[in-house]
């Protein structure tokens, strides 16, 4: 529901080419102060106020600007701020101009980071075994990729709906709808922090079983590892960039979270305009939005349940190259179309590249759930508690924004050297595929390594099995 709204706010007010300049000097900065406060609370806090103490802030964001600041709009937009005709660079203004939806629309990115990716990953990646994790995050990703195709549908008929109840007034029916869908995402929320309390409970109870279970002088030991760990001081922001700079496992990570990034924001930004071009009213384009949203979650599903078994079957390489090879597939007839196809001629052409952009996107976000984030999460799992809890952060949050924001830069730049991102297409196109030979790399290097940890695993286990037999 974020994600349609903060996307209908800012392509409608500001235009879809002000996103590429909102990622970079927005998103950025607010995704680098929140890695340093999550660092800072990730070494004072225990895991579950550190959850809480992320989680709260969001919503509590989101119902003032439902209720609140988007009621009050006119009283505090900077109206003096309005682009002047001919000047270059409107949309920069309206950034300024419309500061509230700017600041939803960053808000927003780093729910989208801190939400999924952070929260509930670090979650599972802490309850759930390892070789438990082939049966389960698939599962996971299932599950979760329902939830696009009720909000999708729920956004869609809410603005349909409020759009009938007004249908001369657009800003008071956007209005309305986005404190429906508000009510909705703090009722959700509630449950979010219900649930994962309950989670914690069980993992609680079951760890003290395990513990109960050990022998007095396994307890002894472990009692004594403990108290000797507490006495080291926990590494600060630096120190742990420092550790984790030297991880080529999180560089390798990384270099996957960034090319995603780098890899959407490349063609995302392109079909936003072009979905504007179709859908200039506000309530139109959430509609859309909406619905494209249940695709998204339809095929995702439909991906997940058709290839669970791929990574179970052919291994964590295969899946964690099916995202890359299928996007570089996908991208090749949209940027064909948006290179040498002419969208402006007419309503029939437009439809025609609005329909071949949905459907890329469709899909590149389909393989993405379906088997990017799970192979990725699983590359999590044989790290260290240190880089679990910093390095996923960094990678997750700054990492990820990171990747959208780079590809965003590169948009920038395209605009200022052709006059338009459309002409810059052909150019696109080049570090489009550049990027994905780059995430094939890094997937290849990490599957060595990977492999390499489970013979390790597996002969380490072997050996103490041996030994307590003897």
């Amino acid at each position: 529901m974020t994600r349609d709204t903060k996307d209908t706010l800012i392509v409608s007010y500001c235009g879809a080419e002000a996103i590429a300049f909102l990622k970079v000097y927005g998103v950025v900065p607010a995704a680098m102060a929140f890695m340093v406060g999550y660092s800072w609370a990730a070494n004072h806090l225990s895991k579950r106020s550190l959850f809480y103490v992320t989680i709260v802030p969001f919503f509590a964001f989101y119902a003032l600007f439902a209720y609140v600041l988007y009621p009050n709009r006119h009283n505090l937009h900077l109206e003096q701020l309005a682009p002047i005709a001919g000047a270059s660079l409107p949309y920069v203004r309206n950034l300024f101009r419309y500061w509230i939806f700017s600041i939803y629309y960053i808000t927003s990115e780093l729910w989208g980071s801190a939400g999924v990716p952070l929260l509930f990953w670090q979650c599972a990646n802490d309850v759930t075994p390892i070789d438990q994790a082939k049966r389960f995050y698939p599962l996971f990703a299932v599950l979760g990729n329902m939830a696009p195709i009720v909000s999708g549908q729920t956004t869609a008929f809410v603005s349909k709906w409020i759009k009938k109840l007004h249908p001369h007034d657009e800003h008071l029916a956007f209005e309305n709808t986005l404190k429906v869908l508000t009510s909705f995402m703090m009722a959700a929320g509630g449950i979010v922090m219900a649930l994962y309390w309950y989670v914690m409970d069980v993992s609680s109870a079951q760890a003290a079983q395990a513990q109960a279970m050990l022998s007095k002088s396994a307890l002894k030991k472990q009692s004594i590892a403990i108290e000797h760990s507490s006495k080291k001081a926990k590494p600060g922001l630096l120190e742990s960039m420092k550790i984790l700079s030297k991880s080529r496992w999180l560089e390798c990570i990384a270099v996957m979270v960034v090319s995603y990034g780098l890899t959407m924001e490349f063609t995302e930004i392109i079909w936003k305009a072009t979905v504007k071009m179709a859908f200039p009213n506000k309530q139109d384009y959430m509609e859309f939005m909406g619905n494209y949203s249940t695709v998204v979650g339809i095929m995702t599903v439909l991906m997940l349940l058709l290839g669970s078994n791929t990574i179970k079957i052919l291994g964590w390489r295969v899946g964690a190259m099916a995202t890359p090879v299928l996007m570089a597939t996908l991208a090749a007839p949209f940027f064909a179309y948006i290179s040498f196809g002419d969208m402006h001629g007419s309503r029939q052409a437009l439809m025609t590249a609005l329909t071949i952009g949905t459907i890329q996107n469709i899909l590149s976000k389909a393989t993405k759930y379906a088997f990017f984030d799970p192979t990725k999460e699983m590359a999590y799992i044989p790290l260290d508690q240190e880089a679990k809890v910093k390095g996923k952060a960094a990678i997750d949050v700054l990492g990820a924004r990171l990747g959208k924001s780079g590809g965003a830069l590169g948009q920038q730049a395209l605009v200022l050297a052709f006059g338009g991102i459309m002409r810059g297409a052909p150019v696109l196109a080049g570090l489009f595929y550049l990027v994905i030979f780059g995430w094939l790399s890094s997937v290849n290097r990490l599957s060595k390594m990977f492999l390499d940890n489970e013979k390790k695993t597996t002969e380490g286990c072997t050996k103490t099995a041996a030994n307590g037999h003897h």
